[in-house]
């Protein structure tokens, strides 16, 4: 099962849904695919669309599923590395409304370059290639600093 998760932006993200619709009427994608959307309306027949979900039911849905297609946010990203999932991601970029600045495409190319994740060229011009690619993938393991963030905000918080 294929998780597609576009964020909570005000601003649709139309184009991801289009690239992941390609794939599927061309037969790249033959997996069941859920959608949390947002405020992106988009129709199809072949994805189980929802605006937005209860954080219970999107978390199942993250559980469940074996691979994550996400917009550049950081949040999503960091829960799919959590829960170990494989991760294609796109940014949402200015030019086409869909955020306003490209902070998405530097997220997502940092946490490619170390090894995280798969990152979609901006045309989509590389769909089909990163989704067979992402069957042999291997993410680097994820290390949350969390705790080490909380350690020094205390040593400040006692000076």
């Amino acid at each position: 099962m294929i998780l597609v998760t576009l964020g909570t932006q005000d601003k649709p993200f139309t184009r991801l849904l289009e690239g992941v619709q390609k794939m599927i009427d061309n037969g790249i994608i033959h997996d069941e695919v859920y959608v949390q959307a947002g405020c992106t309306k988009f129709s199809s027949k072949d994805m189980h669309l929802f605006d937005l979900m209860p954080m219970d039911k999107f978390d199942d849905l993250m559980n469940k599923a074996d691979l994550v297609i996400t917009h550049g946010g950081v949040g999503n990203i960091i829960n799919a590395l959590k829960k170990k999932k494989k991760i294609i991601a796109c940014p949402r970029l200015s030019k086409y409304k869909e955020h306003i600045n490209d902070h998405q495409k530097q997220i997502i190319d940092n946490f490619s370059k170390k090894g995280f994740l798969l990152a979609l060229n901006d045309d989509f011009s590389n769909f089909e290639e990163i989704l067979l690619k992402v069957k042999t993938f291997k993410a680097k393991e994820f290390q949350s600093n969390t705790s080490n963030m909380i350690k020094l905000v205390e040593e400040l918080i006692d000076k």
